[in-house]
């Protein structure tokens, strides 16, 4: 069935898509800075790579292969940029603590999730080549959503080279190509060194090419740390291929798919004849079986309705996009509140320079740039109010003061464009650079598939009136 339209997803595709093209703007803008201002440039143009990589990019990669990748399961993992990923190259039956507790028994250790604390942990350790048994590995997508949980094992206490594995759990109902159910998916690969991103220039960690060898060694160290785990293996489970990863990594595999089965007591040899005899006396006696529908997952399902499909929890876990974005928008206000401030203690000058008004020419006039400083403060004030309140609400789901606030910065973003555009104002660091930076970064961080899906969750979980 197809996903209904709606007015609201019609604007936060608007959204996603405006707020690629006004990062773009926003590096130009950077960049021409980073020409102008001598040694002090170079700052500029550190800044201006890291918007290109991890703003820039990104969203341009999103919006192209939402038009040219498939959604649907192809083997392929992606990143969160939308580039296919690493390979699935590994799947597991068997209940999720059973899982766990072959893995460590293996030898392999849990991998913290992404936070502020490990991201910068992971940092300080590549840096300083110190040890980080359970550094994060990066989000990978598959059924829509990032794995699960991973697994990894440093080499020789660095933490630029580690074995690492990542598992999602498969959605219910849903085969395999071919028919087989597996409860969990896998793709496991070897980082051997830290370098750039081919397709984002991002600092990512380069894989192994052979994919393969890093599938054996997960499988050979789980096989031999549990005498009762099973093997076995979907031959040509796809075509064997060399393709590149979504950090532009050379990857190549044979094509062959294992399954290892933990926790479920082998069933041991079956004689064919005895079970049909068996079963052909059992059906005599009990009549013919009923007959049982059982309803497969279609193939093709966008990651953001599957997001939205899952279960809500009681406590939703927050983006990292909703978070940033909310805290973008309260810096905008304090940002608002000095300008003000400043303002009000320099309005003579204002008055004069900007409107060649001389407040104390008489009391009247006097009288007249206090009442408009008040009528100023007063409207300023209640707008910041405004942005404070949305700020909070984004902060909790809030899906309207979302789509108000990237409204908001849309408009504000097209007016500076158009100034800059028809020469009437330069935007630069000493005149609106900062607040156009402001308004596009909020833009993205809220028209991100993440802080929509939340937002759209969280509306979803209030009852019906």
């Amino acid at each position: 069935m197809p996903e209904r339209l709606s007015f609201t997803r019609m604007l936060d595709g608007f959204f996603f898509v405006y707020a690629g093209l006004a990062a773009v703007w926003l590096a130009w803008l950077l960049l021409n800075q980073s020409f102008s201002l001598g040694w002090v440039g170079i700052g500029f143009f550190l800044v201006f790579w890291l918007v290109l990589a991890y703003l820039v990019l990104p969203r341009l990669h999103r919006i192209l292969t939402t038009i040219y990748v498939p959604d649907y399961f192809i083997g392929r993992t992606r990143t969160s940029d939308g580039l296919l990923g690493d390979p699935v190259n590994l799947a597991f039956d068997g209940p999720e603590q059973a899982l766990h507790d072959a893995m460590r028994a293996a030898g392999w250790t849990r991998a913290d999730d992404v936070t502020l604390a490990s991201s910068w942990r992971i940092i300080a350790s590549t840096i300083t080549r110190r040890s980080y048994d359970e550094a994060p590995v990066s989000p990978l997508l598959l059924f829509g959503r990032k794995q699960d949980f991973a697994y990894q094992q440093e080499v020789a206490g660095n933490p630029a080279k580690r074995h690492h594995v990542r598992f999602w759990r498969t959605p219910d109902g849903w085969l395999l190509p071919g028919g087989r159910r597996v409860d969990w998916l896998a793709a496991g690969t070897f980082d051997r060194a830290v370098g750039f991103s081919l397709f984002t220039l991002q600092v990512t960690h380069k894989i192994d090419a052979d994919i393969d060898v890093e599938r054996d060694h997960i499988v050979a160290t789980v096989r031999d740390a549990v005498p009762d785990a099973r093997l076995e293996v979907l031959r040509d489970f796809s075509t064997g291929y060399h393709s590149r990863n979504g950090g532009g990594d050379t990857i190549r595999t044979d094509g062959d798919l294992p399954v290892v089965v933990v926790g479920r007591p082998d069933p041991g040899p079956r004689d064919d004849r005895t079970a049909d005899a068996s079963g052909a006396a059992a059906s005599a006696v009990a009549g013919p079986a009923p007959t049982r529908t059982v309803e497969k997952r279609i193939a093709f399902e966008p990651p953001l309705r599957l997001a939205e499909a899952q279960p809500v929890p009681a406590r939703m876990p927050r983006p990292g996009a909703t978070a940033f974005g909310a805290g973008v928008v309260v810096l905008r206000v304090l940002a608002g509140v000095v300008w003000l401030v400043a303002v009000a203690f320099q309005w003579d000058q204002v008055l004069q320079e900007d409107f060649g008004v001389d407040a104390d020419a008489t009391a009247q006039t006097e009288q007249a740039a206090q009442l408009a400083l008040t009528v100023l403060l007063v409207v300023m004030g209640v707008l910041l109010a405004v942005q404070v309140v949305f700020a909070v609400r984004i902060w909790f789901g809030g899906n309207l003061s979302r789509i108000l606030v990237m409204l908001f910065s849309t408009i504000n973003i097209t007016v500076a464009a158009t100034e800059s555009f028809t020469g009437s104002v330069e935007v630069t660091v000493r005149t609106t650079l900062v607040t156009v930076a402001l308004d596009i970064i909020v833009l993205l961080a809220l028209s991100s598939r993440p802080a929509r899906a939340f937002a759209r969750q969280r509306s979803s979980r209030r009852p019906a009136r």
